[in-house]
């Protein structure tokens, strides 16, 4: 629970990271990946290991502004196990928040400055916050934050089973 331990001969999640200056960005805002490989200038892979957690955020513009601003926080998963689809995610994952529109990606954003904040790995926070998180956010209601408290329960609930 405190990160995945990565095996060589574990099925990887990869996600395809783009960069068109002012046209086309895709970045991670946390997680650890356990490859990195760049294809071109505009391009690189991404790869994540089983159990892995990771926030990845696609924004795209045309010349009359922002088209597409998206945040997901995603749990990689292991070979043949059943997961979501998301967009430049291989295979997929499991989906722990998914928003778009600006609005929320911000709010998004803050929640992970606010865990930061206390001094934890996001990649490493509890998942049912960033589950709360999203569910908040979509009822248009105000998340409760995450607290070293509930992580502290959190990691004790992690070594107990």
């Amino acid at each position: 629970m405190t990160g995945a331990s990565f095996r060589p001969d574990a099925a990887l999640t990869t996600v395809e990271l783009t960069w068109i200056e002012k046209r086309i960005e895709h970045w991670i805002r946390f997680g650890h990946p356990v490859e990195d490989r760049i294809l071109d200038r505009r391009r690189r892979l991404m790869s994540f290991a089983p159990e892995s957690v990771f926030a990845f955020i696609r924004w795209a513009a045309n010349d009359f502004g922002t088209v597409v601003s998206c945040i997901d926080i995603v749990r990689a998963v292991e070979a043949r196990e059943p997961c979501q689809t998301v967009p430049f995610v291989r295979p997929g994952g499991e989906s722990l928040l998914r928003q778009s529109g600006w609005p929320k990606v911000r709010r998004v954003l803050e929640a992970i400055d606010g865990v930061e904040a206390l001094g934890i790995d996001p990649a490493v926070a509890c998942p049912d916050h960033w589950h709360h998180l999203h569910h908040r956010l979509m009822a248009a209601q105000e998340p409760r934050p995450y607290t070293r408290e509930r992580h502290e329960a959190w990691l004790r609930r992690g070594a107990v089973s």
